[in-house]
């Protein structure tokens, strides 16, 4: 069996970190504990149901990230399909933080909150896309 190369490790407690941070995620949806970075709009009125459909795709979301954790070489699609749909979100993210409806429920500091959380998602999301590339890049030569 070929051994992992430094990149792959990297990529591969980087894909543990995202399950845990999703599993979190989930868990303060779940009880409707508003934490700033595991609840990304803590400051805007939600209704239960909201959060519980939040809580089981934060959950979606942990369990692809744990999977691809487990085996990045084999589940590579795995996980170049977490950094598709992780790009679709980040772009969300970034409409949604400069809607009008989420402007007019909240303070001008929960604005900045909300965008220096989401500017850490990007930074997430990029470090795992170079890993991704680099550990491929490592694995082909």
């Amino acid at each position: 069996m070929m051994s992992m190369g430094q990149n792959t490790i990297v990529l591969k407690w980087s894909l543990l970190a995202g399950a845990l941070y999703f599993f979190a995620v989930a868990c303060v949806h779940l009880v409707g504990f508003k934490v700033p970075v595991l609840y990304i709009y803590f400051d805007v009125p939600s209704s239960v149901y909201q959060d519980r459909i939040i809580s089981f795709l934060a959950f979606g979301w942990a369990a692809c990230f744990f999977t691809a954790y487990s085996e990045p070489e084999k589940y590579r699609s795995l996980v170049r399909a977490i950094l598709f749909a992780g790009a679709y979100a980040i772009v969300m993210l970034c409409i949604i933080n400069g809607s009008a409806d989420v402007n007019a429920a909240i303070s001008v500091s929960s604005a900045d909150v909300f965008r220096v959380e989401t500017a850490g998602l990007f930074f997430y999301w990029l470090w795992l896309l170079v890993f991704f590339f680099r550990s491929r890049a490592s694995r082909d030569s």
